[in-house]
């Protein structure tokens, strides 16, 4: 072979060699797997702000109408416009795709009058304590963060209530000088300039509920879903589902709930979607009443599995109807849940809590946040 055919077989194998030098790492690069699709979710109870179990349990209507009073004093105590500062500071730290809330509470009061809780039509219209519009707007101050994908309406309750804590003002309605209105909530939440595309939004109610007779009156306790079809970034379509179990009564109530949710039509079943719940259920495996697992069990039977925190971390338990800094804070159940199905394809990667610290002089609410990041398929 002739010197000039050595330098040009030399110059080709310089060349591949070379070449196959820099496809090696750009081919590696090619195999490594890519990062996976993940989904981070939460839920907040934010605490309607006062304890109306005085109210259920009250004996005759003067009574009803005393706690009726207590009830809006505890919520001007329990100062939501202080405690939306720290819910709000929660979120964003947190930063989830997708919040869902309970207890979303809108209080109205109005001209006193004897016939609202009787003939179930409500006037009260001066907003008392509008907590969506507060929250939404800690929120977003300064820059969009969140925006609301849907609201349905739960309880809905309007009667007197002696809230000068005087009953000579009131004496035509047995004390109560005003009505008093409380309106529940639920909502979803997703956040904004995420990649979060949202649609078929929809909502109901229980048919099963609670009904107990106050003071004669026999009081319809409506509790219900939202939910939503969700895509966030490359993520395949899902379906996020939020809701409130029934807090009083007969655990069975919640255990028919749950039921109502996996049924037939229930936002639980998804079709080929998978499904994330998140909630206040009311409900766990490991409480100090066995029944309290009923709603629970239900949700695990019908193919849901938890995603959220471990069976010892605690996510309610501040018991006083006053949530002030130094409340008790033996947080003894956890009932406060991210729940999904298709456990082979939807993996949790973290979770926590939220809440821990009293801020602004209060709690934020008498239950933690709980958030979970979820690996989708």
């Amino acid at each position: 072979m002739s010197r000039s055919k050595n330098r040009v077989v030399f110059a080709l194998l310089a060349i591949f060699a070379l070449t196959a030098t820099m496809a090696g790492p750009a081919q590696a690069k090619r195999k490594h797997k890519p990062k996976p699709n993940t989904v981070k979710v939460m839920t907040r109870n934010l605490y309607l702000g006062a304890d109306l179990t005085p109210a259920i349990n009250a004996v005759g209507p003067v009574d009803f109408i005393s706690k009726n009073g207590q009830i809006l004093r505890d919520v001007d105590t329990n100062n939501f416009a202080a405690r939306s500062k720290g819910l709000a500071k929660e979120i964003k730290k947190v930063s989830p795709d997708l919040v869902g809330l309970q207890e979303v509470a809108l209080w109205r009061t109005g001209p006193a009058s004897l016939a609202a809780p009787q003939t179930g039509v409500y006037t009260a219209s001066t907003v008392h304590a509008d907590y969506l519009a507060d929250l939404m707007g800690r929120l977003n101050k300064g820059k969009k963060r969140y925006r609301v994908v849907k609201v349905q309406n739960e309880f809905d309750f309007e009667a007197p209530a002696d809230y000068d804590n005087d009953p000579a003002t009131g004496a035509a309605t047995l004390g109560g000088e005003i009505n008093g209105r409380l309106t529940m909530r639920d909502v979803i939440l997703a956040k904004v300039g995420a990649g979060v595309r949202t649609k078929n939004a929809k909502s109901g109610n229980y048919k099963n509920i609670y009904q107990p007779v106050i003071s004669g009156i026999t009081v319809n306790v409506k509790r219900g879903w939202l939910s939503t079809d969700v895509k966030v970034k490359k993520s395949k379509w899902f379906r996020f589902v939020d809701t409130h179990f029934e807090a009083f009564g007969e655990p069975q109530i919640r255990e028919a709930q749950a039921k109502e949710l996996l049924a037939k039509g229930g936002p639980l079943r998804s079709g080929k979607l998978p499904a994330v719940l998140v909630g206040d259920l009311n409900s766990d495996d490991k409480t100090v009443t066995p029944d309290d697992a009923l709603a629970y069990n239900a949700l695990k039977k019908g193919g849901m599995v938890e995603r959220g925190v471990g069976p010892k971390t605690m996510t309610w338990g501040v018991t006083a109807g006053i949530i002030t800094a130094g409340a008790p804070t033996d947080w003894s159940q956890r009932i406060d849940h991210v729940m999904t199905n298709r456990p082979k394809s939807v993996k949790k990667l973290a979770a926590g809590i939220t809440g821990t610290k009293p801020a602004n002089g209060l709690w934020d609410s008498d239950h933690r946040g709980v958030w979970s990041k979820l690996k989708m398929p």
